[in-house]
């Protein structure tokens, strides 16, 4: 440090030797926003061959890797430019030994919370806890995992707004897209209605959405009747599907029960109001 002050004075030789310094400052900021660049252009393509190939047979997973791989190169980048610029500048390593030495202490006390993020986060990556394009909740945030860093999780809500979670944060996590995932919902019929008549027609139209719909594992089915309403009688509707599909089959399916009992003339009650007149 001592070094770089002594430069400071108003002769022409330390203006062009400050210059100088300033010139190399700058080609390093430029050589690692580059390298960055370039390295993680390469990171992308190598994981995108992966994740072509016939033999990737998670392509969340490499999905996740390659978030992480770039990360970690944008840090290891961002610190070999910063210790160049220290050098530099004239500030000798035993002082920046000294310096951590002095202040170690205070800065540990500083970066608990990165040191957490960081451990926290390969524990994440390690035990596979989940990855990008999962649907979870974590703590009081769902939706789905757009990026996972060595410090950060980024959550993308149905609504459109992005969450960033420090990962140390993270305490609980309930993962939505590890299995088959329920559909589970009533269907309401008149109590004027034939029942069996009912179901038949309902499992006629499942046997035929069965055929085209490949995201299915289990069902449809009509498990029966759930209950007994005010003014209908409420048959229980079950199915499975892979992830993240869940929502769209139960609404093609509410579609076509109801089509399908229109079809048949079997009435959905609805509320209506019987005026008396004495």
């Amino acid at each position: 440090m001592s070094e770089f002050l002594q430069s400071i004075n108003f002769d022409g030789v330390s203006f062009i030797a400050i210059g100088q310094n300033i010139i190399k400052i700058i080609l390093v900021v430029f050589a690692v926003k580059a390298s960055i660049r370039i390295l993680g252009a390469f990171s992308d393509k190598f994981y995108q061959k992966q994740a072509e190939s016939r033999f990737a047979d998670d392509i969340k997973k490499i999905k996740t890797m390659s978030a992480l791989t770039r990360s970690i190169i944008t840090y290891t980048l961002y610190f070999i430019g910063l210790t160049m610029i220290i050098t530099i500048m004239g500030i000798p390593a035993s002082s920046i030994l000294a310096t951590a030495g002095i202040g170690g202490l205070a800065i540990g006390f500083g970066a608990q919370n990165l040191v957490r993020d960081v451990i926290t986060g390969f524990f994440i990556l390690f035990e596979d806890q989940y990855a990008v394009g999962d649907y979870i909740s974590l703590d009081k945030h769902s939706g789905v995992v757009e990026d996972i860093g060595i410090r950060i999780t980024q959550i993308r809500g149905f609504n459109g707004d992005l969450h960033i979670v420090p990962n140390g944060n993270v305490s609980y996590v309930t993962n939505h897209s590890r299995g088959d995932m329920r559909v589970l919902f009533d269907v309401s019929v008149a109590y004027e209605e034939d029942i069996d008549k009912a179901i038949k027609a309902i499992e006629g139209y499942f046997g035929e959405y069965r055929k085209n719909e490949p995201q299915l594992t289990q069902g449809p089915k009509v498990l029966g009747v759930s209950d007994l309403g005010d003014s209908s009688v409420v048959l229980k509707i079950w199915a499975k599907t892979k992830a993240m599909e869940q929502w769209r089959v139960e609404r093609e399916l509410k579609k076509g029960i109801k089509e399908t009992l229109d079809k048949e003339g079997i009435e959905i009650p609805y509320p209506r109001r019987v005026i008396l007149n004495k």
